[in-house]
């Protein structure tokens, strides 16, 4: 080879362009480091005052929200150290769907308390596994301070979920839970199976109707569609219901190909031998008992006529997904082919009226509570604006979420930080007994569990060190039960004064990630970038000739 002379060591191994960080300097800290800048971005958006967030994403869809699941989805986050906590925040959106904040914010106390073990000169490893211990036994902890006898629950009823929703609900969207946690819980009752652990979050639709206030929201027990119905009748009740998945026309019937006429007589007996053809179709359908016609697409003039002759009602549901919803509200059969339906495959609805709805024309199809086709329930959430409607939608989802994990786990612990203080008193005092390193690990354990109270004081605008001391020493002199108010900023038994609880699966889980994701980061040390792929960067938008 002579004068090229090989490139020595990993260069030799690996691709041109990549990127290589070895070392606790560098791969350790930096990925301790970006861990921190986003759990700085979400923590600040943790309990009911939390602030929100203006996220603009990459197609430049506006959302302001406190609800960390939708922070991290559309910030898109490139690190890799980073993406860990955003995939554990995920997981916990899935198994639970609230306390994702929760993750992030105590994945991110961990890392910089790590930080500062790292520094003090303990190996990665020893931090690791002194965490790992001390979360093994945190969850154990956890598991002491359930409230007895929480987890007897009738999840049917209604006033008992609506109070063990109600901290969702508020920590999404304070000041008005008294209002959405009720409609909640009886959305989520409407559809709650026979076996309330196969309870579907789907089954509870949200319709978002632009105008009027949050009072105003109502639950409709069955399938609201913004559409307006197509003919002069607008209400029916006890009906039979045929849906065809596609439009009716008259070109839907045999007769394409050239026809060749040579006199008046032919073309009037040709045009009536058509209007005969749609009216035997649309007659099949009224003889087939049927009093509501639901197209896929567009009704044709001809086929309106006789359809409004034989005094049916008309809609048509253009989308796809809300035609299947339809079917499976009402139990009917999506026909491909425009005929008379059989006796099977028509459906069945209680009530199918058109009405307005804040200036918005919409479809109410209602069913019975417990019939076979009304296990849907939608909520009509109003608000003024588009923003304030996706942050109600977020509140609903977090409240529907928490009734389904009280279906496979009722009990709770306390509200408002107590629970994590407890824990880390607890911690802090098992750690004090520890012989080895890892008694550093698991006093920086507890130290990061504080954070909770302190971020929810800090966000309401208290002192935060001080709420935090007078929590502590609440619990110090054995009040196990004490939690923080955020408006007096003071410890108070919240079960009792407020009602306030916490689900014990959601911060059963929100620790276990957390725990894992921090482990996960501290246990890397080094990072290997291959070089990324595609070719080279677009022109930019400037001028490009003269034209």
């Amino acid at each position: 080879m002579g004068s090229m002379g090989l490139p020595y060591g990993l260069q030799a191994m690996l691709k041109d362009g990549h990127k290589h960080f070895s070392g606790v300097d560098e791969a350790v800290v930096k990925n301790i480091e970006a861990c921190r800048g986003l759990s700085n971005i979400t923590r600040t958006s943790l309990g009911p005052n939390g602030m929100n967030k203006m996220v603009i994403n990459h197609l430049d869809k506006l959302f302001v929200t406190s609800d960390t699941a939708t922070i991290v989805t559309e910030l898109e986050v490139e690190h890799p150290a980073a993406k860990l906590l955003v995939m554990a925040a995920k997981a916990q959106e899935a198994e639970i769907g609230d306390a994702t904040n929760l993750v992030i914010t105590l994945a991110g106390e961990l890392l910089a308390a790590a930080g500062d073990l790292l520094r003090d000169g303990l190996h990665t490893s020893e931090v690791a596994d002194g965490y790992a211990a001390a979360g093994a036994k945190a969850l154990d902890i956890l598991k002491s301070l359930i409230h007895p006898g929480s987890e007897e629950l009738d999840v049917r009823d209604s006033a008992a979920v609506a109070q063990r929703i109600t901290g969702a609900v508020a920590s999404r969207f304070y000041g008005y839970e008294s209002v959405l946690s009720p409609l909640i819980a009886d959305a989520c009752i409407a559809v709650c199976p026979k076996n309330p652990a196969n309870f579907n979050v789907d089954n509870v639709r949200v319709a978002k109707i632009a105008g009027g206030g949050i009072q105003d929201s109502q639950l409709i027990q069955g399938v609201v569609i913004k559409r307006d119905a197509e003919g002069t009748l607008r209400h029916v009740t006890d009906a039979k219901v045929a849906v065809f998945a596609q439009g009716i026309d008259t070109s839907g019937t045999e007769t394409k190909g050239t026809v060749l006429l040579r006199n008046a007589e032919e073309l009037q007996s040709y045009s009536r031998s058509e209007e005969d053809r749609m009216e035997q179709l649309i007659k099949g359908i009224a003889d087939s008992g049927a009093r509501v016609v639901v197209a896929g697409s567009a009704i044709g003039e001809m086929a309106m006529h006789f359809v409004e002759k034989y005094g049916l009602m008309a809609v048509r549901i253009p989308s796809k997904f809300d035609l299947r919803r339809f079917c499976r509200a009402t139990g009917s059969t999506a026909l491909a082919k425009v005929g008379s339906p059989s006796a099977e495959e028509l459906g069945f609805a209680k009530s199918l009226k058109a009405v307005e709805i804040g200036g918005t024309n919409c479809l109410l199809l209602e069913q019975e509570v417990g019939s076979s086709g009304g296990g849907i329930a939608t909520m009509v959430l109003r608000a003024a604006t588009d923003n304030v409607l996706d942050d109600l939608e977020r509140a609903v989802d977090d409240g529907v979420n928490a009734y389904k994990a009280l279906c496979k786990d009722a009990r709770t612990v306390v509200a408002g930080g107590g629970s994590e203080l407890e824990v880390a008193r607890q911690l802090a005092e098992h750690g004090r007994k520890e012989t080895g390193l890892e008694q550093y690990a698991y006093a920086k354990f507890a130290e990061a569990l504080e954070v909770v109270p302190r971020v929810l004081a800090e966000n309401s605008g208290l002192n935060a060190t001080e709420a935090v001391n007078r929590l502590q020493a609440a619990h110090a002199e054995g009040q196990a039960e004490a939690g923080l108010d955020i408006e007096t900023g003071q410890p108070a038994d919240l079960k009792t004064d407020k009602g306030l609880m916490d689900l014990y699966a959601a911060k059963w889980w929100a620790m276990k990630f957390a725990v894992d994701a921090a482990v996960t980061v501290l246990r890397v040390d080094q990072i290997i970038m291959a070089k990324q792929a595609g070719g080279p960067k677009p022109r930019g938008d400037g001028a490009m000739d003269d034209d």
